[in-house]
């Protein structure tokens, strides 16, 4: 199993999950036609959708894929055109790929990411450097959701749905400026970016290394959220929430 990026809209990625035969499962599909044009050019065949949650940039290439296909398309119940409701299913297995259903919850009310061999795709839960707002959870939610996914294994492929990665190093330098890692992993990206390749996917461990949502629990993370909020902070949870307000203004 490999796994290929579709470029969309403004910023996003598409995933493409190549199973056996030529079959591929797609990731949250905001637009139909990019899709449509790699199935064609790779002479590949559709087997299913996964979506994360609801919202249009993840959901608008549902429709005409599946008047296109007539796919099995898996997901939360708040979506119109999903076929097979997940919320309360811990396993999938598509082509021979089995994934494991984690509700990661703060983004949305229903988010799901899909966890399968070393790769999580998690949509706008975590990102590279950074993690989603929080447009209908609260920072209790997003923060024990970030937590499920801190506790995969170190090596696994962070597949988040945007190009969001620079501008998220940038913050994270802001809250810890002496962290070296931050510094060596912004002059790596700069040179991916600068080949016009995908930032992503990246590594849980460099999330761990430089992403100021996974270090709440860290001494120069704590200290700059204080300092940011001025006042003390009692838990990792309340410098999460700190840290997430503070990103929403930069």
């Amino acid at each position: 199993m490999h796994v290929e990026a579709i470029p969309a809209l403004k910023d996003n990625y598409i995933w493409a999950i190549h199973a056996k035969n030529d079959r591929i499962v797609i990731v949250d599909p905001g637009d139909a036609t990019p899709v449509i044009n790699y199935l064609k050019n790779h002479h590949l065949t559709l087997s299913a959708l996964l979506i994360t949650h609801h919202h249009w940039d993840h959901t608008n290439g549902i429709q005409k894929l599946k008047e296109t296909y007539n796919v099995p398309i898996y997901g939360p119940d708040d979506i119109v055109h999903v076929t097979h409701i997940l919320n309360n299913t811990a396993n999938l297995s598509i082509d021979h790929i089995n994934f494991k259903i984690i509700t990661v919850p703060g983004h949305t009310q229903d988010h799901l990411a899909y966890y399968c061999e070393d790769k999580i795709f998690c949509g706008d839960t975590l990102f590279a450097a950074g993690c989603g707002r929080l447009f209908e959870g609260t920072a209790e939610m997003m923060f024990d959701s970030l937590q499920k996914i801190s506790s995969l294994p170190n090596e696994t492929k962070i597949y988040c749905a945007h190009e969001y990665t620079l501008h998220n190093l940038q913050f994270a330098k802001i809250v810890e400026p002496e962290n070296e890692k931050i510094v060596s992993r912004i002059n790596k990206i700069n040179t991916i970016r600068a080949q016009t390749l995908p930032s992503l996917p990246s590594l849980l461990f460099e999330e761990k290394e430089t992403n100021p949502f996974l270090r709440c629990h860290i001494k120069t993370v704590i200290k700059s959220a204080e300092k940011y909020a001025n006042r003390t902070l009692n838990s990792p949870v309340e410098v999460f929430s700190v840290i997430r307000k503070w990103k929403d203004s930069f």
